[in-house]
């Protein structure tokens, strides 16, 4: 489980395609130790399971399905992905309860600076479109964020600067794919209305 709160970043520095899937590489000074391999770490918001850790360097392995429901279909050398190591017992929980499960991928519609804050407005299915709720959370590229709007076509939320600033949502464009996961709870409410 994570809260979606980053503090840490790495930098994919190779990527080795196999049958079904690939073998990610991420070089960053997150703080871990070589103990700590087989944790769970979330990659962009995507739970994944340390393999091997050599000179800085995180190696994941992403299967078929993982690489179906996630941006990473696409993930080049070069890009900066958001890190957050799993939540410890007693520890506070700044954002909200996170699987790393992608629902699904969204795209950037629209971004407007407005003051020092950025406005930014992602696509979404008819079909997850149902499990958005106004001022809930919703977590974007493992950044757990606030639903400022449901839009005709998606949502849209607001960057204050610090998490602009240390978060690679900066680097988000027009266009720009970014994994999507929808708060559990909104998801186990509706369930749970739509059976009785």
């Amino acid at each position: 489980m994570f809260n979606g709160i980053i503090f840490n970043h790495g930098v994919v520095n190779k990527i080795d395609k196999r049958g079904n899937g690939i073998n990610l590489f991420i070089k960053s000074i997150i703080p871990i130790k070589y103990k700590d391999l087989g944790i769970s770490i979330s990659c962009d918001g995507v739970c994944l399971t340390l393999i091997s850790y050599k000179n800085r360097t995180l190696e994941f392995y992403l299967s078929k399905e993982t690489l179906s429901r996630s941006k990473f279909k696409k993930i080049n050398i070069g890009d900066i992905i958001n890190l957050e190591l799993p939540l410890k017992k007693g520890q506070s929980i700044s954002g909200h309860i996170c699987q790393g499960h992608v629902d699904y991928v969204a795209k950037v519609k629209k971004i407007k600076l407005i003051d020092k804050s950025y406005l930014i407005e992602f696509s979404s299915t008819n079909k997850q479109k149902k499990n958005l709720i106004e001022k809930a959370s919703i977590l974007v590229n493992g950044v757990s964020l606030t639903i400022s709007k449901v839009t005709k076509n998606g949502f849209e939320v607001w960057l204050i600067p610090h998490t602009y600033k240390l978060t690679n949502l900066s680097k988000l464009k027009k266009n720009s794919l970014v994994n999507i996961e929808i708060d559990i709870l909104s998801k186990y409410v509706r369930k749970y209305f739509n059976e009785k």
